[in-house]
């Protein structure tokens, strides 16, 4: 029910609720209905006193349990609201034809308050006390199911902090100097992190270039690229640098991407599975993909398997880039997949191959051309 227009409101609700999956069938879709007035209203209610509002949900899955759902309410009168919720799940397509089966399958029930447990990792009923306004710029960071707001920056910026250590440690026994290493480091992280916002406002045109979030796959097209011509530049060898950074990247991506799972960003698709994960894309609280958690997991295995070769100081330079580059990129295409933002469309995650092979292919060709 929020838009970037009404964002500018002094004054915001922030309402969670939830509802039980249900048990069998197919997936499904279904609409949950808010409606609010303002308590301690005198006289007429005016227009800001009260609010009725719907929010859609898109394949909810039979058998993945507690599905919560939270949304935001702008341009209201300050104070405490009463505020119920109902689900309300379409007809079903075996029910028959007409109106009065159409009827007769109706499903329409209460959604109550939610609240989440940490320490249990569930959701279970909140009190219907009433809910309070709160200042409409705070209002993202209220609490919500499985989401801790300002996790993921701190996460970011611990792997970024073990990248520089891992990267400093390698090189200290190579042929670049550990001061100018780290100049080329910082220019490549501005000009990725450039990149990762660009290719954000790419895939996502209708969302705000500053709100919005960042796409990994930005940084790690840019990054690269500019540390090569950087270090071609400065006449510096590129793949024993790039060697040298690749341990600690991944083990930066291992640490940013559990970030992200907290944060409710690249939240995979709901699940029945025993293997789903609870967890929330900041909207919408159900057993997912761990998608994020498995991205994890193969930064993890790839920082780690590099570093003992990355020691070794390999015979070929840049190999080892080059291998846990392509592995990445593999693993990545396999997981947006199972997102559920999905793509819009397919051409837009065989850009994001296409692009990581050009990469691999500038930094092979500068490498040849320095004779690194």
């Amino acid at each position: 029910m929020a838009s970037g227009a009404d964002a500018d409101e002094p004054e915001a609700l922030v309402i969670t609720r939830w509802f039980d999956a249900g048990d069998d069938g197919e997936p499904y879709s279904a609409t949950v209905r808010f409606t609010g007035h303002r308590a301690g209203v005198q006289g007429k209610p005016t227009a800001r006193d009260t609010f009725v509002g719907e929010e859609n949900i898109d394949r909810i899955v039979p058998g993945s349990g507690a599905v919560s759902i939270t949304t935001m309410v702008y341009g209201l009168q300050p104070g405490e609201w009463s505020v119920s919720a109902e689900l309300i799940r379409p007809p079903s397509a075996s029910s028959g034809n007409g109106p009065t089966a159409r009827a007769r399958s109706s499903d329409i029930r209460t959604a109550p308050p939610a609240v989440w447990s940490w320490r249990r990792w569930r959701l279970s009923d909140a009190s219907s006390s009433l809910v309070k306004t709160r200042w409409a710029l705070l209002a993202p960071l209220a609490r919500r199911p499985a989401v801790m707001p300002g996790v993921y920056p701190a996460l970011v910026a611990l792997g970024a902090l073990v990248l520089i250590a891992v990267q400093t440690t390698i090189l200290a026994n190579q042929t670049i100097p550990v001061g100018r290493a780290l100049t080329v480091s910082a220019i490549a992280a501005g000009a990725g992190l450039i990149g990762a916002k660009v290719w954000y406002a790419i895939l996502h045109p209708d969302e705000s270039m500053i709100r919005g979030g960042w796409a990994v796959d930005g940084f790690f097209v840019v990054a690269p690229v500019v540390a090569a011509l950087t270090l071609f530049a400065f006449e510096l060898p590129i793949g024993v640098y790039l060697d040298a950074s690749t341990p600690g990247l991944f083990l930066g991506v291992a640490i940013g991407r559990v970030g992200c799972f907290f944060t409710g960003c690249c939240a995979g698709i709901c699940t029945d599975s025993r293997w789903g994960v609870w967890s929330s894309d900041r909207r919408i609280g159900a057993r997912r993909v761990p998608t994020q958690l498995l991205e994890s997991a193969a930064g993890l295995l790839i920082g780690l398997a590099t570093l003992p070769l990355a020691l070794a100081y390999p015979p070929i330079h840049g190999a080892v880039f080059v291998a846990a580059f392509g592995t990445y990129a593999v693993v990545r295409q396999f997981l947006l997949r199972l997102r559920a933002e999905r793509r819009k469309s397919s051409r837009t995650v065989s850009a994001t191959a296409v692009a990581a092979a050009l990469t691999l292919l500038v930094i092979v060709a500068l490498s040849l051309a320095h004779g690194s």
